[in-house]
Protein backbone atom coordinates (compact mmCIF):
# COMPACT_ATOMS: atom_id res chain seq x y z
CA UNK A 1 0.00 0.00 0.00
CA UNK A 2 1.66 3.37 -0.80
CA UNK A 3 1.19 6.28 1.67
CA UNK A 4 1.75 9.54 1.82
CA UNK A 5 2.76 11.95 4.87
CA UNK A 6 -0.53 11.57 7.60
CA UNK A 7 -2.76 14.67 7.62
CA UNK A 8 -5.11 15.58 9.89
CA UNK A 9 -8.89 17.91 10.12
CA UNK A 10 -9.07 19.73 7.35
CA UNK A 11 -6.14 18.98 5.55
CA UNK A 12 -7.17 14.96 5.02
CA UNK A 13 -10.55 15.74 4.42
CA UNK A 14 -9.01 18.23 1.52
CA UNK A 15 -6.60 15.79 0.54
CA UNK A 16 -9.33 13.09 -0.03
CA UNK A 17 -11.82 14.87 -1.51
CA UNK A 18 -9.71 16.09 -4.34
CA UNK A 19 -9.03 12.39 -4.91
CA UNK A 20 -13.17 11.97 -5.42
CA UNK A 21 -14.20 12.68 -8.86
CA UNK A 22 -17.65 13.87 -9.58
CA UNK A 23 -19.92 15.25 -11.66
CA UNK A 24 -20.79 18.74 -12.25
CA UNK A 25 -23.92 19.80 -11.73
CA UNK A 26 -25.26 23.48 -11.44
CA UNK A 27 -28.27 24.52 -9.05
CA UNK A 28 -30.03 27.44 -10.03
CA UNK A 29 -32.81 29.65 -8.30
CA UNK A 30 -34.36 33.48 -8.10
CA UNK A 31 -34.54 35.61 -5.38
CA UNK A 32 -37.08 37.09 -4.15
CA UNK A 33 -36.52 40.09 -6.63
CA UNK A 34 -36.22 37.93 -9.05
CA UNK A 35 -32.55 37.78 -10.03
CA UNK A 36 -31.31 34.92 -11.51
CA UNK A 37 -28.65 32.81 -9.08
CA UNK A 38 -26.56 29.99 -9.67
CA UNK A 39 -23.39 27.97 -8.70
CA UNK A 40 -22.38 24.81 -9.43
CA UNK A 41 -22.58 21.71 -6.97
CA UNK A 42 -20.23 18.30 -7.06
CA UNK A 43 -22.57 17.53 -4.11
CA UNK A 44 -25.41 16.27 -5.86
CA UNK A 45 -27.10 13.13 -4.77
CA UNK A 46 -29.86 11.07 -5.70
CA UNK A 47 -32.03 10.88 -2.23
CA UNK A 48 -34.54 8.11 -3.74
CA UNK A 49 -37.10 7.54 -6.14
CA UNK A 50 -40.11 7.40 -4.62
CA UNK A 51 -40.91 9.99 -4.19
CA UNK A 52 -38.14 10.97 -6.53
CA UNK A 53 -35.63 13.26 -4.30
CA UNK A 54 -32.20 14.18 -5.04
CA UNK A 55 -29.92 16.45 -2.85
CA UNK A 56 -26.97 19.30 -2.82
CA UNK A 57 -25.00 21.23 -0.25
CA UNK A 58 -23.81 24.18 0.09
CA UNK A 59 -22.18 27.17 2.29
CA UNK A 60 -24.91 29.34 4.23
CA UNK A 61 -21.70 32.21 3.24
CA UNK A 62 -22.29 31.72 -0.18
CA UNK A 63 -23.36 34.30 -2.48
CA UNK A 64 -26.64 32.21 -3.34
CA UNK A 65 -27.64 31.07 -0.33
CA UNK A 66 -29.97 33.45 0.73
CA UNK A 67 -31.83 32.44 -2.12
CA UNK A 68 -31.80 28.96 -1.56
CA UNK A 69 -32.64 29.59 1.50
CA UNK A 70 -35.69 31.61 0.43
CA UNK A 71 -36.84 30.30 -2.40
CA UNK A 72 -39.65 27.06 -2.66
CA UNK A 73 -37.93 25.76 -6.66
CA UNK A 74 -34.61 25.15 -7.74
CA UNK A 75 -33.61 23.88 -11.06
CA UNK A 76 -30.61 21.27 -11.01
CA UNK A 77 -28.89 20.55 -14.91
CA UNK A 78 -26.59 17.79 -15.25
CA UNK A 79 -23.10 19.13 -17.28
CA UNK A 80 -21.87 17.30 -20.26
CA UNK A 81 -18.58 17.98 -21.64
CA UNK A 82 -19.78 20.00 -24.12
CA UNK A 83 -20.64 22.70 -20.95
CA UNK A 84 -17.46 23.11 -20.28
CA UNK A 85 -17.87 26.54 -20.84
CA UNK A 86 -20.86 27.29 -18.78
CA UNK A 87 -19.67 25.36 -15.95
CA UNK A 88 -16.29 27.83 -15.79
CA UNK A 89 -19.21 30.97 -16.19
CA UNK A 90 -21.30 29.14 -13.55
CA UNK A 91 -18.11 29.11 -10.98
CA UNK A 92 -16.50 32.48 -11.92
CA UNK A 93 -17.41 35.76 -10.20
CA UNK A 94 -21.27 35.75 -8.96
CA UNK A 95 -22.39 39.25 -10.68
CA UNK A 96 -21.47 37.61 -13.90
CA UNK A 97 -22.68 33.92 -13.81
CA UNK A 98 -25.67 35.14 -16.00
CA UNK A 99 -24.27 37.22 -18.56
CA UNK A 100 -24.75 35.79 -21.69
CA UNK A 101 -27.08 33.92 -23.80
CA UNK A 102 -26.11 30.50 -21.85
CA UNK A 103 -29.69 30.41 -20.08
CA UNK A 104 -33.38 31.16 -20.41
CA UNK A 105 -36.52 31.54 -18.00
CA UNK A 106 -37.94 28.09 -17.34
CA UNK A 107 -40.90 27.20 -15.51
CA UNK A 108 -41.84 29.12 -12.68
CA UNK A 109 -39.63 31.75 -14.54
CA UNK A 110 -36.46 29.82 -13.27
CA UNK A 111 -32.88 30.04 -15.00
CA UNK A 112 -32.23 27.03 -17.32
CA UNK A 113 -29.62 26.86 -18.64
CA UNK A 114 -29.35 25.58 -22.26
CA UNK A 115 -27.53 22.71 -24.43
CA UNK A 116 -27.57 21.05 -20.44
CA UNK A 117 -27.70 16.98 -20.86
CA UNK A 118 -30.55 16.69 -18.11
CA UNK A 119 -32.03 19.20 -16.03
CA UNK A 120 -34.50 19.11 -13.70
CA UNK A 121 -37.32 21.04 -11.78
CA UNK A 122 -37.90 20.65 -8.04
CA UNK A 123 -39.34 21.79 -4.79
CA UNK A 124 -37.36 22.25 -1.92
CA UNK A 125 -38.96 20.08 0.76
CA UNK A 126 -36.17 20.41 3.33
CA UNK A 127 -32.71 22.52 4.20
CA UNK A 128 -30.79 20.86 7.16
CA UNK A 129 -28.69 23.52 8.80
CA UNK A 130 -24.70 21.86 9.71
CA UNK A 131 -22.68 23.83 11.01
CA UNK A 132 -21.90 26.98 8.52
CA UNK A 133 -23.69 24.66 5.80
CA UNK A 134 -27.16 23.53 4.44
CA UNK A 135 -28.30 20.19 3.23
CA UNK A 136 -30.86 20.67 0.64
CA UNK A 137 -33.32 18.14 -0.22
CA UNK A 138 -35.34 18.53 -3.56
CA UNK A 139 -38.35 16.94 -4.61
CA UNK A 140 -38.68 16.60 -8.24
CA UNK A 141 -41.26 17.75 -10.02
CA UNK A 142 -40.00 17.59 -13.77
CA UNK A 143 -37.46 17.66 -16.18
CA UNK A 144 -35.91 17.21 -19.50
CA UNK A 145 -32.46 15.84 -21.10
CA UNK A 146 -30.43 17.12 -24.03
CA UNK A 147 -28.12 15.82 -26.33
CA UNK A 148 -26.29 13.01 -24.93
CA UNK A 149 -22.66 13.65 -23.83
CA UNK A 150 -19.89 12.72 -21.64
CA UNK A 151 -20.34 13.51 -18.16
CA UNK A 152 -18.14 16.47 -16.90
CA UNK A 153 -16.40 15.51 -13.99
CA UNK A 154 -14.50 17.62 -11.09
CA UNK A 155 -11.45 15.51 -9.62
CA UNK A 156 -7.73 17.18 -8.46
CA UNK A 157 -9.40 20.61 -8.62
CA UNK A 158 -9.42 20.32 -12.54
CA UNK A 159 -12.64 19.78 -14.98
CA UNK A 160 -12.74 16.00 -16.83
CA UNK A 161 -14.20 13.46 -18.82
CA UNK A 162 -13.83 9.96 -18.64
CA UNK A 163 -11.75 7.92 -19.53
CA UNK A 164 -11.51 3.75 -21.43
CA UNK A 165 -13.87 2.06 -20.30
CA UNK A 166 -12.90 -1.06 -17.63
Amino acid sequence: MTTTADATGFDAFAQAFRRHAAGVAVITALTPEGRPVGFTATSLASLAAKPPLATFNMARIASSWPAIEQTDHVVIHMLGEADLDVARIMAGPNAERFDGDHWEPGPHGLPVLKNVTAWMLGRIVARTNVAENAMIAVQIEQGALGEPDEPLLYHERAYRVLGAHL
